[in-house]
């Protein structure tokens, strides 16, 4: 987007917010042994008695040589809704500005919309599941700040086209929000090779999913420095606790473990996929790009409560737009998968 200025779209209140300054944020440890007696902590060594790294550098460090991106692009929240959070709270004014969402998708965006009193237009995505770019330029006034895509989607499971998402990115002088939560089973590349190419472009990843790492809380948003810049201005300071940080650099660290277990996945993903096939209620599968395969089956509820008297937890998309009786699996281990479709097969 040409002439795009960030500055236009901050929220005038944080534009002019002076950041909470913490004791950590004022010394930051060179490593000498030191007496700290600055933030009112206990003294007593318990591993977790000191406040984290408010700025998680150590994390940031070992991202940014992965990702091929300055650590000043990169912001870390407490799970990646902290972060999309963010966005709402720093770019839309309450009772005035509009976001765009395109269901059926990530179910966060609608209720962020609410609980921040910003109206959430949505623009259907069309029957191939791609995003009606023309439609969705429609519904753009002054006051649209941000339009979020999610890609691959969640429940679809595809990715989006670089076409469509161009598009969008070359004609709308607002934030687009691409979440690339399942971005590591997709054969399509990272929008982050484009990061420079777009100062309108935020990307959220997570390390909820490939990296195995749900439990932690960590998303990760990668963007401009001007844009990264605001969002510290309104972030709590110690948003990322020690462990948190501890486990995600530990994981981080281990990529070739990672890499690994995507291999796996993405070889069950095409074995459940294949063996979906000769489940006679299944009427399509839907292609995907993520760790999951949505399918369309005659009864979603009656297939749903079959599963689960048999123990098997899935979920149940009928009730999302253009997923009328579909169903989604996540792909799990190969014994899991195996014990899935023997039970799909099995029930009448």
């Amino acid at each position: 987007m040409k002439n795009f200025n960030i500055n236009n779209l901050v929220r005038p209140n944080v534009a002019g917010l002076k950041p909470y300054s913490s004791a950590r944020d004022e010394y930051q440890s060179t490593g000498s042994e030191m007496v700290f007696l600055d933030a009112n902590e206990n003294p007593f060594q318990t591993d977790v008695n000191r406040y984290p790294d408010p700025q998680q550098r150590s994390l940031k460090v070992e991202l940014a040589k992965l990702k091929n991106v300055v650590q000043g692009n990169i912001l870390l929240g407490n799970g990646s809704d902290e972060v999309l959070d963010l966005l709402f709270r720093a770019f839309c004014e309450p009772g005035k500005d509009n976001i765009i969402t395109l269901p059926p998708t990530y179910g966060m965006y609608k209720v962020l919309a609410n609980i921040n009193n910003i109206e959430n237009r949505e623009v259907l995505l069309n029957a191939d599941f791609e995003p009606n770019v023309e439609e969705i330029l429609k519904w753009v006034n002054q006051n649209t700040k941000m339009i979020f895509l999610c890609s691959p989607n969640n429940p679809t499971g595809n990715s989006f086209s670089e076409e469509n998402v161009s598009e969008i990115l070359n004609n709308f002088n607002g934030l687009v929000i691409i979440d690339e939560a399942y971005i590591d089973f997709s054969a399509q590349e990272s929008w982050l090779n484009k990061l420079e190419q777009y100062p309108n472009l935020v990307i959220t990843q997570t390390l909820s999913k490939a990296y195995g790492m749900a439990g932690i809380r960590l998303g990760i948003c990668y963007a401009s420095a001007e844009i990264i810049g605001i969002l510290n201005k309104i972030k709590p300071p110690y948003n990322v606790n020690e462990l948190t940080q501890l486990r995600a650099l530990d994981r981080v660290l281990n990529s070739d473990k990672v890499n690994s277990e995507v291999s796996d996945l993405l070889e069950e993903r095409d074995a459940v996929g294949k063996a979906l096939v000769e489940v006679k209620f299944i009427e399509k599968i839907y292609h995907s790009d993520a760790n999951f395969i949505l399918v369309k089956v005659d009864n979603a509820n009656k297939r749903y409560d079959q599963l689960i008297q048999k123990g098997i937890v899935i979920r149940n998309r009928t009730t999302q737009p253009l997923c009328e009786n579909t169903l989604r699996f996540t792909v799990g281990t190969e014994a899991e998968n195996r014990k899935l479709i023997e039970v799909l097969k099995s029930i009448e």
